[in-house]
């Protein structure tokens, strides 16, 4: 879903917590950038997929950090096979979404 980037950098902080017992831990966070604006994306996929915006959220946000790690990790036998058809179903999804 490379629509709607203009190839500045960008840079995004994900901070996870978990509740547990009503208290809320962090468990994890990162940095994550690259080019993409995910907030664009995201209101793309919600407008054009008819997603809520947690949804498009979700799979925005999925969608990059999965194929961040496979393209990372081309050698990994279980990645190298699921690569291509990730690859298939982001086009898929940027046909869909992107104004051409």
């Amino acid at each position: 879903m490379d629509c709607k980037c203009n190839k500045e950098k960008r840079s995004y902080h994900f901070n996870i917590s978990e509740v547990v017992e009503g208290k809320v831990q962090e468990v994890m966070n990162f940095n994550f950038g690259g080019h993409h604006d995910l907030v664009a994306l995201k209101r793309l996929a919600a407008e054009k997929e008819n997603l809520s915006d947690k949804h498009a959220a979700e799979l925005v946000v999925g969608l990059r950090l999965l194929h961040h790690v496979l393209k990372k990790y081309p050698e990994n036998e279980l990645f190298a096979d699921f690569l291509p058809r990730l690859n298939d179903f982001k086009h898929a999804l940027k046909g869909k979404v992107c104004d051409k």
